[in-house]
């Protein structure tokens, strides 16, 4: 795979603004664990390796544990999530691929039990945050692990 066209290089001032809108999120109501869990699961579900790969690096500098890693992709089978996870996890899947009638009813219930209206709007900016990355880094073909060193995530040791 070689990367299409470098977009960081093309537009600076619009990926410096998006990446600063995704930094502020950083500072919302959605902890650290939760925001890695759904950029992940998105990432995976949009196949994006860019994302994935990075998203996994971050996760285990910020100490998310491997085991959980691998069940992020079996987060319904998995006994090793809290309610929350798995509140954020079904809302992440309903606004990545939205269903043909919105999201149920059902999923936006799951999601007001766990969390505050607030952390649902924060979550729901994450969601978007992602599923906009995974998109401009597949349609470029962004390869996998070419920014590690740039964004410290050469520290994970998983390269």
């Amino acid at each position: 795979m070689t990367q299409r066209i470098d977009y960081v290089k093309q537009s600076p001032e619009l990926f410096k603004r998006f990446a600063d809108f995704g930094n502020h999120l950083k500072q919302g109501s959605i902890e650290t664990a939760i925001v890695d869990l759904v950029d992940i699961r998105a990432s995976q579900m949009n196949g994006c390796s860019f994302c994935l790969d990075m998203h996994i690096k971050q996760a285990t500098l910020h100490g998310e544990r491997p085991l959980r890693l691998h069940h992020v992709a079996i987060w319904r089978e998995s006994t090793l999530f809290s309610p929350r996870e798995r509140a954020a996890l079904a809302w992440t899947e309903a606004l990545t691929q939205l269903p043909p009638h919105g999201v149920p009813d059902a999923v936006y219930e799951r999601v007001r039990t766990e969390l505050s209206e607030q952390e649902i709007v924060d979550l729901s900016y994450v969601v978007m945050t992602i599923n906009a990355w995974n998109r401009i880094n597949v349609g470029f073909q962004s390869l996998p692990g070419s920014l590690d060193k740039a964004y410290g995530l050469d520290k994970a040791e998983l390269s």
